[in-house]
């Protein structure tokens, strides 16, 4: 990547920034005034606007699964635009999305042979709960709409998928829908008494459940709502056997199990989807989108039981309409990227990907020897390097932000998340390049517990 490749290097966006609002701002900066400008990628690295190359830690934000700058997909892009750019999928359906809705159904766990297409992983988690709710209400089942989530999880900013995220939207001044949300304790295991073993965890926790179940009654109880890791809950690995166990409580209670695999599916976790492969749980539903086209383009889905929709054609309401829709869904362009992407993986970047995980994760636990280091964990191409916590240093910058300011300077980005540093890099990453992110992060580290000790 030459210097000239890279978007208005050094320009001054401050007069631009102040148009856009970002996700998640405070009243105070409704702008993009306090965001680093990116200006070109290319493989594993970024390069603001003022030339800095950096590893891309979080893949953006968990999605650059091939990497940046690939030619393959940038072409499947053109190409399709240049055959089909849109059609309604009200009324007309594309080659794309035939192509994908087969090739997902192949690639799903268990018996999801039927694929809704969405914008991302918001509104798929939204699409998921909107055709739950139809669903019970269709089989003459309207008292089944409790859904189940858990404390510190995250499943998007639309209201539904928003009202299901856990501690992470305590005390905002946001609306929900909560009157039909449940939650159960994280499943960090971290939480343990000094007497428990991760299986006695598990065992809790599964209790917990069923006695949230025997509280509110199966039949009311429409859906569990989980992702195999909590991600930006923090990296959390479930306890060994937790995630299967959750699957099969739902299923001898006629509760259906929705695997929310839009992080962790398409390599992340090195496999296609990780519910049934890694964790043993065949869901009855799977929510995707990030690394699916791998950014390339807006796209998520829902992939559905064929018991469940088999369930519906035969029910009593045969022409009760699922008035559920959205006008980029089965989008044919981002339905091709999507088709190259999954090509990708399968053609060398997945086996890749696996060969270096346990490396990767190797690598980043020396770094639990550090002095401020709490907690190293992680899975798959997914982790996080938890600080100790302490007080915000000068304008309130947390220690994780700290460390994320020091390891920019040495060329890495992290994903900041309080006094935590989470990483989760392009699957196409080489030992090198993990090296080069461990070095990196374990001066970062060093640095800015410095900082904080005044010396």
């Amino acid at each position: 990547m030459r210097r000239a490749e890279i978007v208005d290097a050094g320009a001054d966006r401050t007069e631009d920034a102040a148009h856009l609002i970002p996700p998640w701002p405070a009243c105070d900066s409704l702008d993009a005034s306090t965001l680093d400008t990116i200006g070109a990628g290319d493989g594993v690295y970024i390069w603001d606007s003022e030339g800095n190359r950096l590893i891309d830690g979080p893949a953006g934000m968990w999605c650059t699964n091939v990497g940046h700058r690939n030619r393959d997909l940038a072409r499947a892009m053109q190409d399709q635009a240049l055959a089909l750019s849109y059609n309604s999928p009200w009324y007309s359906a594309n080659e794309p999305a035939l192509d994908l809705a087969r090739m997902i159904a192949e690639r799903a766990p268990g018996d999801l042979a039927h694929v809704f297409f969405t914008t991302g992983g918001s509104t798929a988690i939204e699409t998921a709960l909107r055709f739950i709710f139809y669903a019970n209400n269709a089989l003459g089942r309207p008292e089944k709409k409790i859904v189940v989530s858990r404390e510190g999880a995250y499943h998007g900013s639309t209201h539904l998928s928003a009202s299901l995220n856990g501690s992470s939207k305590s005390g905002e001044l946001m609306d929900y829908h909560e009157e039909q949300i449940e939650w159960l304790s994280c499943p960090d295991p971290r939480s343990r008494a000094p007497e428990e073993s991760e299986t006695d965890l598990a065992d809790r926790l599964i209790a917990e459940f069923e006695a949230l179940i025997a509280r509110h009654g199966a039949e009311r109880i429409a859906a569990f709502v989980g992702e195999p890791v909590m991600a930006s809950g923090g990296v959390i690995v479930p306890p060994e056997g937790y995630f299967r166990r959750m699957a099969e409580t739902c299923r001898r209670h006629g509760i259906l199990f929705v695997a929310d695999e839009v992080v962790t599916g398409f390599g992340r976790l090195g496999a296609m989807f990780a519910s049934e492969e890694v964790f043993g749980a065949v869901p009855d539903i799977v929510t995707f989108a990030k690394g699916v086209t791998s950014g390339y383009f807006p796209l998520g889905g829902v992939a559905i039981s064929a018991r469940l929709v088999e369930e519906l054609r035969g029910s009593d309401n045969p022409g009760a309409l699922f008035t559920h829709g959205l006008t980029y869904s089965g989008h044919p362009v981002g339905c091709a990227v999507a088709i190259r992407n999954i090509e990708l993986l399968e053609g060398g970047i997945l086996d890749h990907a696996r060969a270096m995980i346990p490396y990767f994760q190797g690598r980043l636990r020396e770094l639990a020897r550090l002095p401020g280091v709490a907690d190293v964990r992680g899975m798959g191409m997914m982790a996080c390097v938890e600080m100790a916590p302490c007080p915000p240093g000068p304008e309130g910058v947390t220690i994780g932000a700290a460390v994320d300011r020091h390891c920019q300077a040495l060329g890495l980005l992290l994903r900041p998340m309080g006094n935590m540093c989470v990483m989760s890099p392009p699957l196409i990453i080489t030992r090198a390049q993990i090296d080069a992110m461990v070095a990196a992060l374990e001066t970062g580290i060093q640095r800015a517990v410095a900082d904080q000790a005044g010396t």
